[in-house]
């Protein structure tokens, strides 16, 4: 069984040998780079199942790198390490189409848990048979992560795409917060609190064409997704 392989970006070399060190011994394949832009010519020619980015790189960096990357592929999940602490860095990030993030100084069990987890979701993904699913005019295919309107194609990230999932499997009822967040994040703290804030509004411009369904805002609960 080949294994999952991994874009690793980090200037910093001490830590780029010990997190890549430890990561291979939890049997994944490592392509590790100092720079944004070799990073980039290595994307646009190999296949990866993850990408993790440090903000902060020389050439191009994380920023820039994760808006390069999701215009050649909308779906892959993309996890940046970052030392960064304003929210305001964190919420550009995900804004830009990143999944998550960890704060550096961050462990090594942490760091692997992230990627299980994203990388179990997308395993799930290409396994199951599961249907395209109606949302009024629009198809959503959860296997290829996907929305169609007629001959329009919109790509889903794999973040996108578990919330999307969650709240068709709970239309037409009030979600709290809370229970998103243990459900698609696995935690329930004010960062990623911001960060379903984020998510939910990249549904909403997804989804703003088809008058049938709406995400709302339950104020200080959560939210409800309505299908007519």
């Amino acid at each position: 069984m080949s294994r999952f392989k991994i874009l690793y970006v980090e200037d910093d070399e001490t830590l780029a040998f010990l997190t890549k060190d430890n990561l291979e011994l939890n049997g994944f394949e490592i392509v590790c780079f100092a720079d944004g832009k070799s990073a980039l010519a290595a994307f646009n020619t190999e296949s990866f199942d993850i990408c993790i980015f440090d903000v902060m790189l020389p050439k191009l960096n994380g920023f820039e790198l994760a808006t390069a990357v999701r215009q050649v592929n909308k779906s892959v999940p993309i996890l940046f390490l970052t030392a960064k602490t304003l929210k305001e860095d964190k919420l550009k990030g995900l804004r830009l189409g990143a999944d998550d993030y960890l704060i550096k100084p961050f462990s090594i069990e942490e760091l692997i848990l992230k990627i299980e987890i994203f990388l179990k979701r997308s395993q799930i993904n290409r396994s199951h048979d599961l249907n395209n699913i109606a949302l009024g005019n629009a198809l959503y295919d959860f296997k290829n992560l996907t929305i169609t309107w007629h001959s329009k194609v919109v790509s889903l990230t794999q973040r996108e795409s578990d919330l999307l999932l969650f709240l068709i499997n709970n239309k037409n009822q009030i979600v709290t917060r809370e229970t998103i967040l243990n459900a698609i994040w696995g935690t329930n703290d004010y960062f990623m609190g911001r960060s379903l804030d984020v998510f939910i509004s990249r549904l909403r411009k997804i989804l703003e064409n088809e008058t049938t369904l709406k995400i709302e805002n339950i104020h200080g609960i959560g939210f409800r997704f309505c299908i007519k």
